[in-house]
This record gives C-alpha cells, structure tokens and sequence, in this order.
C-alpha cells in the first residue's frame, strides 16, 4: 500500500530520555552511578516505579512495578523520591535545544518528544546530522543522554528511538520502511496492548508481515474501526503530522491507598477529597467549558480494574456518586486505589437541561440519567505490572528482532546505526 510521495518523505524525529528521573538525579549526585536506583514511592506506601537505572533493571525491576516487589528482586535498591520541579527544568532546556531545528516540535511527556525536521536547513536538510547533534547538545548542556530514531513518520521514529537504548540512535530510509516493518511483532503497534496481542497470536498472527496478509475489511469485522488502522501500520503507514499544539484530552486525580478501602462508604468519603483536587485542577487548566465525559477508575485488591462513565458538561458530585456506585458494585473486593477525571473536548455551548443530575430515575445497571450515556469498561483482571502502568512514566522495552544485518543493534552504547538520511 504506497503512501504518497509527500508524507512517504518526511523526517521525523523522536527523542526519547533515557530512564529520565533516574539520569537527573545520578547526574546531580555522581555517587549514585552505578547503584541500582530507582525514583518513585516509598513501599510502604504502595508506591511504584517511575523509573529506574539499567543498574536496577538488571534485576528485573521496571516502570510501573510496585516499589515493595522491587525491593524483594533487589533489596540494595536506592529509592528516591521524584523531583518534578528540576526533571521539568531539564525537559525544558532539552525542548528549548530542538526547537533550534524546527518550530514542529510535539512534546509527549517531559521525556519525549517528536520534531518535524523535513523542511529544516540545519545540516543541509539531514535528519541523521540533526538527531546526532541534538543528542550531542543535551549531552553537554543538560548531562543527560538522549536515544533517538529518525523515520518517515512518527509510528516508525518512536520505534527507532528504542533500537538502539540508551544512549543511541537508528535511521529507518524510506527504502528500508517495507522490510523493516514487515518483522516487526505486531505489540510493538501503537494501540496493540496484551488483550488484542493473544487475539491476534489465536489467529496465528505474530507479525506485520502476517497482518498484511488480511484485508482491511477481514481486519475491520475481527478488529471494528481498529483494522484500518492496522492495516495501514502494517505497512508501515502513519499520516499523523507532528502537532506543536496538542490538545489536552483529559484531566485526572487518582489515590493509591496505604490501607484497602473496604466499604462504599469508605470510598464515598475519600472521593469527596478526589473531587476537591480534581476541581483545582480543572480551574488550573481553564478547562470548565471542554468538559464533555466525566468517569470513575477503581482498582481493587486483587489487581483488577473497572472504569464507569457517562457523558456530562458539569462536575456533578450526584454524578460522580452514582458512577462511584456503579464501579464499586461491580466487584465484592476491597479498593486499593481510586481514580475520577473528565474527558475534554470542542468547548460546550448549551447548559444542561439537569445541572445537578439530581433525583432522575436510574435504569438498572446504568450510572447516569440515560442508558445511553453511559459507557462501561468491565472489571478485567490484570497482572500487577499491567495494573500500574498509568502511574508510571513511560520508558523503554527490550528490543526486537531486527529484519536485516544492517539494522542489528549495537551492543555499545553511544552507537548510530542506520543507513543513509531518510529523505
């Protein structure tokens, strides 16, 4: 399936940190290099890993993993608290750096970030030299390392990006994008999580190379609207362009408990402390008017997780309640953390007819004034790494398979593997 000439030709860079909150605050106490260190919550207090050093991952320790099981696989591991305030004095430089080469700059997080160089006259248009001078500077001027990937599209580039980790970069040429996509395993797609993986292994497919065996259509009446989009990644496709000005989809707060919530009514009083954080944040974000779905997360001790939410334009504490009511039912165990927010969207320009969602009946099984305005992720049972994943800054897998010799990483660090610029 070709792309067209335009998009097929793009240089799109992505920056990656490597194990961000952790390499700050080696680079601020030199002591701590070589020692297994991770930064996040105390395991007293069911805190997880933000992130770690490779140090601490030799263990076997990650992003997401409960602190208390990290400390069980290695128990000399440091723990430091996050720092937010100087990762985001270092995030800013970093992005202050790439902006030197492109106003198309999307961060992701305050580690990551994609940047259009395509029509950039740095380094004569080279998004090899850019990505290697960006990794050099920050180096330098930050004391941090920066693994990149240079790709068509972003799709490819945030792949490339993890090829070489840490501390290197890879190069995917538009005449490479076939035989590079068609080995890769299909977890490694975007929107392809552990669920939708074992439906695709059922099927006997392993990777892009066995998904472009499928029609859009095949891939459409097994995947609903997620085929296409399979189809395209399969191939290698990816039409996103690089955003400088994404819009916030969501505001959230969420508590993980040092004790087990037991009852709904022990959940009701903890929620009304939710909501008061959650309002701050929405004045913060000046985001009143973009409220378009509010929802409840729980999470309970078995690692099990449910969400329940509704499409409303107002932070109604009724509302909140009722959907609280329809999560907390949906389990008999007790609740280990608890999470409420609202989804954003084009600002809202009529009132409600119901402010308050008030005393309206509620169908049974529904958490709203409408059957159809409610929209129910049941509890699904999860592993305790998978279940913390949303608190947890995101951070690298281990590598795949390279498709070919030329792309086969290389062991020392600091390496750029690739062929020639990809434009």
């Amino acid at each position: 399936m070709p792309d067209s000439p335009t998009l097929a030709n793009r240089k799109i860079i992505h920056c990656d940190c490597d194990c961000f909150y952790a390499s700050i605050e080696m680079r601020d106490d030199p002591s701590l290099r070589g020692r297994p260190l991770a930064v996040g919550g105390r395991p007293e207090g069911r805190g997880v890993v933000a992130t770690c050093n490779y140090e601490a991952r030799h263990f076997g320790i990650h992003s997401a993993m409960p602190m208390a099981h990290a400390l069980r696989l290695c128990p000399e591991l440091l723990i430091l608290p996050p720092a937010m305030d100087k990762y985001r004095i270092a995030s800013n430089q970093i992005q202050a750096i790439m902006l030197d080469y492109s106003d198309l700059m999307e961060p992701l997080s305050l580690d990551e970030a994609y940047l259009d160089v395509t029509n950039s006259d740095r380094h004569r248009g080279s998004a090899t030299l850019i990505a290697r001078e960006i990794r050099a500077r920050v180096a330098e001027q930050v004391g941090i390392t920066v693994s990149a990937g240079v790709a068509p599209n972003k799709f490819l580039a945030k792949i490339a990006s993890d090829w070489n980790k840490p501390d290197g970069m890879f190069v995917v040429r538009p005449a490479d994008v076939a035989g590079f996509v068609s080995q890769l395993p299909v977890k490694k797609l975007h929107g392809v999580g552990k669920v939708t993986a074992a439906r695709m292994h059922s099927l006997g497919i392993e990777t892009c190379a066995d998904l472009q065996t499928w029609t859009p259509d095949a891939l459409t009446r097994v995947f609903g609207s997620f085929g296409d989009r399979l189809h395209q990644l399969s191939h290698g496709i990816d039409d996103r362009e690089v955003n400088p000005t994404r819009e916030r989809k969501s505001i959230s707060v969420e508590t993980t408990y040092v004790r087990d919530l037991r009852s709904f009514e022990a959940c009701r009083i903890e929620m009304a402390e939710l909501l008061a954080q959650l309002r701050k944040r929405i004045a913060r974000a000046e985001a009143d008017d973009t409220m378009h779905k509010l929802f409840v997360k729980l999470r309970f001790a078995d690692f099990s997780r449910t969400t329940a939410e509704c499409v409303a334009h107002t932070l109604s504490p009724a509302r909140v309640e009722r959907l609280l009511r329809e999560a907390h039912g949906r389990s008999s165990k007790a609740v280990r953390l608890m999470g409420v927010g609202i989804r954003l969207g084009p600002p809202v320009t009529q009132f409600e007819l119901f402010q308050e969602g008030g005393n309206e009946p509620v169908a049974e099984g529904v958490s709203d004034v409408q059957a159809e305005d409610v929209e129910a992720v049941q509890t699904e049972a999860v592993d305790v790494e998978a279940a913390q994943v949303e608190n947890a800054t995101p951070h690298s897998t281990a590598p795949v398979t390279p498709p070919n010799d030329a792309a086969t990483p290389n062991a020392t660090a600091s390496s750029d593997r690739s062929g020639a610029d990809p434009a």
